[in-house]
């Protein structure tokens, strides 16, 4: 039997999610995936992550009541401290900084999300630009 691709694996979890927020969580997947074509995804850490370049990047976290977050990260490995916030100062009404170099974009319905539609897409290129090193 083959093993799925990455895009499969995805479609199946979606398929099978019971979220009052699922309609939320596929748009904002579509966004990710539509800001760059070396975007990829997967599933890890139990939600839908993506990566650039084979390396992760960014993952929903869908626990919570009536919401759902986008996690900006470096990945899994360790890597050198890194200060991501002066790269994103204007965008202090998206994010929310867990950490110098891990950010969190909440999102709570689907007028949310088409609100935030625009600076998530700068907010992804500019996440992927820069932790590229």
């Amino acid at each position: 039997m083959t093993k799925p691709s990455n895009e499969q694996q995805v479609e199946e979890f979606l398929k099978k999610l019971e979220h009052p927020l699922k309609r939320e969580i596929e748009e904002v997947r579509r966004i990710v995936l539509g800001v760059d074509r070396e975007v990829s995804e997967h599933v890890k850490w139990k939600a839908p992550s993506f990566c650039y370049h084979n390396d992760d990047k960014i993952t929903f976290n869908l626990h919570g009541n009536g919401f759902f977050r986008l996690v900006l990260h470096r990945g899994s490995k360790a890597k050198e401290s890194m200060n991501l916030k002066p790269y994103f100062e204007d965008m202090q009404g998206l994010m929310e900084w867990a950490a110098s170099d891990r950010a969190i974009i909440k999102f709570t319905d689907i007028k949310d999300v088409e609100l935030k539609r625009e600076p998530l897409k700068e907010a992804v290129k500019r996440w992927v630009d820069l932790t590229q090193w």
